[in-house]
């Protein structure tokens, strides 16, 4: 897409806080960020919405979902076990779809949102 802010930080026309990068996937720090860590997960291939998503993009739509883990982790906000197996920790996966839906960027994104509470944007 010509105009679109996210194919140009793929394309690197745009510069980001890149912290992971594959040849489907590209993932970077939000400038504007609701928490203390605040993600962007991206495919470098340009869909609007997920609604724009067929189920031939559920590998890629996979693939996404199963890195988000991964980058909350190195983030520092992965969920972690106690000793009596209590749950610490932890993040927010969103994926925000069409003006309702508080997208403002019609690019497919999925946050990856974190850190110690309050945050200062409940999004």
């Amino acid at each position: 897409m010509e105009n679109c802010l996210f194919c140009k930080i793929a394309e690197k026309k745009i510069p980001s806080a890149i912290v992971y990068e594959d040849e489907d996937l590209l993932a970077f720090k939000d400038i504007n960020p609701a928490a203390p860590v605040h993600l962007l997960l991206i495919p470098k291939k340009h869909f609007s919405t997920l609604s724009d998503c067929s189920a031939n993009e559920a590998p890629l739509l996979g693939k996404m979902l199963a890195l988000a883990p991964r980058l909350a982790e190195e983030a520092g906000c992965g969920v972690r076990y106690d000793a009596d197996g209590s749950p610490t920790g932890g993040y927010k996966t969103l994926i925000n779809s069409g003006p309702n839906g508080g997208q403002e960027v019609y690019h497919l994104h999925l946050h990856v949102i974190g850190g110690p509470h309050p945050w200062r944007g409940q999004r």
